[in-house]
């Protein structure tokens, strides 16, 4: 069995951050680990509030898995601030993790900002280039970029800028732009398009952080960058149709859709 740990804040809900990486990795048969860099309030209507955890913990916690458990993936999602960003990145480099998938998680689908602005420069410079892939949204990359993107020649110029700033592979996703969503891959020699149909639904609570762990997941079990996003991308498409809802807002994906339905249960 793979194992793959997530670098990430908790969602007290369940839908996305650490709960929702936890879901993906055992849904895809792997054996999910966890550091925590923060603690978040937060419910379907939104966050409310955010706890970063102590740096010294989060050093801690990286140093008690990858001193006695063989990590075959990496996934990084909520960072908060540059303290934080500095021990993932320096513990990343001592340990070298062979995959490392960075969602540049910035802000939530409520507008709650989850990494500082002064923060992002250091995620730019110390975590793209140790990055197997980075699966920025339409914000984040404009964010990255200091560019506005609306229309595919700026999500194009968007990822030759993200690749240029060194990670391996650029995802970025489409779904903010207009019309059906695509998402582009570029790997530093061609762009693969991959198109999604829009679902009529407002249950896409953690799509992103089930989207970056799915391909983390995929790549520790064998799958190349290409196929590793493909099947990442159906299983989030499957989470979506079959949502659950949860709550007066914005509800979560179905993480175990498949494994319900094999078991007989209708969830």
């Amino acid at each position: 069995m793979k194992n793959i740990l997530t670098i990430a804040g908790s969602d007290s809900c369940g839908g996305a951050g650490i709960q929702a990486d936890i879901k993906t990795f055992c849904a895809h048969g792997t054996y999910a680990m966890s550091v925590i860099t923060a603690v978040t309030a937060q419910n379907t209507c939104g966050v409310t509030d955010v706890q970063n955890i102590d740096s010294k913990i989060i050093e801690a916690q990286l140093d008690a898995i990858f001193t006695d458990i063989c990590v075959d993936a990496v996934k990084i999602g909520m960072l908060f601030d540059s303290k934080i960003i500095h021990v993932v990145a320096q513990k990343l480099e001592l340990y070298k993790p062979k995959i490392i998938v960075l969602d540049p998680v910035m802000i939530s689908k409520s507008g709650y900002k989850l990494l500082k602005q002064e923060s992002v420069g250091l995620l730019i410079s110390k975590l793209l280039p140790l990055a197997t892939v980075v699966t920025p949204n339409i914000p984040e990359a404009e964010t990255i970029c200091d560019m506005k993107i609306s229309n595919e020649d700026n999500a194009i110029k968007a990822l030759y800028m993200i690749y240029s700033m060194g990670a391996k592979n650029v995802l970025l996703k489409g779904g903010h732009l207009d019309g059906e969503p695509v998402d582009r891959l570029y790997d530093g020699n061609r762009i693969y398009s991959f198109n999604s149909e829009r679902i009529n639904t407002k249950n896409t609570h953690g799509t992103g952080c089930t989207l970056s762990s799915a391909i983390a997941a995929n790549l520790a079990l064998g799958y190349d960058i290409q196929k590793a996003v493909e099947l990442a991308k159906m299983y989030v498409l499957s989470g979506i149709k079959n949502s659950i809802e949860l709550g007066h807002g914005v509800g979560p994906i179905n993480h175990f859709y498949e494994l319900y339905k094999k078991a007989g249960l209708n969830v």
